[in-house]
């Protein structure tokens, strides 16, 4: 049974940044516009793909770009597959401010109400996180008070752990400090090879990322019904 908990304590729901919520009599809310940030495969993408379609976040979202920092990862030409706009632009040998600059202003051309990180390995500086400033999703495969950077699963799997959680958290300027948004235990005993343990955490993220973020639009919503 998933541990789900609320965001902490005085965390205010994001607004929309689209305008008002409402599009058309009869149409119900207007969806979340989402951007969504990859570096390699893809799997989060495409369970949040998914989720827009037939899941969780039927009705609540939309995908308005799929971005990579890298040109040719594999998840861009999966997103295309799936019909989502794609756009990359090559990190390699530039300047953390700057790339980040460029990058955000490409985004902002999409008019993101949230972006979602998902894989994406390059750690923010503030000319990307102030622009979308407590929009910033990101999933980490541990309990962010415990472990924060890379290889999250091999440490759980180099300390033989019986158990570690799945964290969803806002993204602020530190690594992997921003707000918790919620978090599910994952059940290691018996997982004796790395691939068992990133199986098993694998199946709690591609749940729990898209749950989260549906809250969070749903509580969003609410927020801007309630200051109409």
């Amino acid at each position: 049974m998933s541990s789900h908990t609320p965001a902490e304590a005085n965390h205010q729901a994001p607004q929309f940044s689209g305008g008002a919520s409402v599009a058309t009599p009869g149409e119900g809310p207007r969806k979340a516009r989402l951007a969504i940030l990859l570096s390699g495969r893809g799997s989060n993408m495409l369970s949040l793909v998914q989720a827009t379609k037939t899941g969780a976040l039927h009705g609540l979202a939309e995908v308005a770009v799929v971005f990579s920092n890298q040109p040719d990862a594999p998840g861009l030409a999966l997103a295309a597959a799936q019909g989502c706009p794609v756009a990359s632009l090559p990190s390699q040998g530039r300047k953390r401010e700057a790339f980040d600059a460029e990058a955000a202003a490409l985004l902002q051309q999409y008019a993101p109400d949230f972006v979602v990180l998902a894989g994406y390995m390059r750690i923010l500086s503030p000319a990307f996180i102030q622009p979308f400033a407590g929009r910033i999703l990101n999933i980490h495969p541990a309990d962010t008070h415990q472990h924060q950077g890379l290889h999250a699963y091999e440490w759980a799997f180099d300390n033989k752990l019986a158990e570690t959680k799945i964290t969803v958290h806002l993204v602020d300027e530190g690594l992997d400090t921003g707000p918790i948004l919620a978090q599910e235990p994952v059940d290691l005993r018996g997982a004796d090879t790395l691939a068992e343990v990133e199986r098993r955490g694998l199946a709690v993220e591609h749940r729990l990322y898209a749950q989260t973020l549906a809250e969070l639009i749903k509580k969003a919503r609410h927020a801007e019904r309630s200051q109409a």
